[in-house]
């Protein structure tokens, strides 16, 4: 029983598609090593194939960053405050605004990965999973990337390099923080606000024989 449906992972997929060769031309393409690049590039595969393990990840990946990234938008926005610093090149004008505006993404890809999640079930081997990921994901950051990008702050808080520690000390802190601050605390509430995979089948299979 598809639970996806097929017009939605065409939308999604034309919208990566568009806005793949835009990234690359204004950024580069080490800027798909932000983890909410990396979310929006394998949630591709994760709505065609409707594996709920790809989707959790993700879920469990984003869903406190992108929180963050909202409210520093809005904050910013409404009263000139930056909260964070993740959301600081949404506000600058040397970037081109339509290209802004394809960024906003960021606020519909966490509630449509937690819709998603609701459909196929939450696979509680996310945590582990994505945590092996992000380790890979910032291992590569850190060695492929400018520090001046600061990419997923692997060099320093706030989006610029930090000098008060060993950067490789620092380093290490970030590995320990994304998992400890951002993919446990997703996790935690993911476990307790939907079913694992076989009861959301279970449930779609009861509600298709209701409806019969």
């Amino acid at each position: 029983m598809r639970r996806i449906p097929v017009w939605l992972k065409a939308v999604y997929t034309a919208f990566v598609a568009a806005i793949v060769p835009v990234y690359v031309r204004q950024y580069g393409w080490r800027n798909f090593l932000w983890f909410s690049d990396v979310a929006l590039l394998l949630t591709v595969p994760a709505l065609w194939l409707e594996r709920p393990l790809l989707a959790s990840m993700q879920a469990v990946s984003v869903a406190v960053p992108e929180t963050g990234w909202t409210i520093d938008l809005a904050a910013r926005g409404l009263s000139g405050t930056r909260v964070i610093g993740l959301a600081d090149y949404m506000f600058d004008r040397k970037i081109p605004r339509a290209i802004r505006a394809l960024s906003l993404f960021h606020l519909w890809l966490p509630p449509l990965l937690l819709w998603t999640v609701w459909r196929l079930g939450y696979d509680r081997r996310a945590f582990r999973a994505q945590t092996l990921l992000t380790w890979t994901v910032l291992v590569t950051t850190y060695h492929v990337t400018d520090p001046a990008d600061d990419i997923n702050w692997v060099f320093g808080p706030s989006g610029s390099p930090q000098q008060r520690i060993d950067r490789r000390v620092y380093f290490l802190l970030v590995m320990a923080m994304y998992p400890i601050a951002f993919h446990w605390p997703a996790h935690f509430a993911l476990t307790r606000l939907f079913p694992g995979p076989s009861d959301a089948a279970t449930l779609d299979r009861a509600a298709a024989t209701a409806t019969r």
